[in-house]
């Protein structure tokens, strides 16, 4: 059985998915990029200001999902470009400084609304 996970504080999805999805112990979020739910607009800024929002999203999105960012087993992190890998690295790692977890970078040849970078996360709960 699943349960859909939603938040007014996120970014609302801009296609036919879910924000996130609880299966059993684990939730699913989807790929968060740099929109700020207030505007819809992405934030202004470089890669540094967009992987903040990205995470700032993610954190609101497992929020409504009663699960802290201490909770994520995994991430995927896509990047337009891997030249923005170190300064992506620096902001992720604000929020992952203790245990953080398992994930995979990417180069993307392109990502929704030609964002910078996107992250997607898997959390455990319980």
């Amino acid at each position: 059985m699943k349960e859909i996970i939603a938040t007014g504080d996120a970014p609302q999805a801009i296609g036919p998915y879910s924000q996130a999805v609880r299966a059993g112990n684990t939730v699913f979020a989807s790929g968060q990029i740099p929109l700020d739910p207030a505007t819809k607009e992405f934030v202004p800024g470089g890669i540094a200001e967009q992987t903040e929002q990205v995470l700032k999203n993610l954190t609101a999105v497992f929020a409504a999902a009663g699960v802290g960012m201490d909770q994520i087993v995994k991430t995927t992190v896509f990047l337009a470009d891997m030249n923005d890998f170190n300064a992506m690295n620096e902001v992720y790692g604000k929020y992952f400084s203790d245990n953080p977890p398992a994930r995979a970078t990417v180069q993307a040849a392109r990502l929704p609304r030609d964002a910078k970078v996107e992250i997607e996360a898997i959390a455990v709960t319980g």
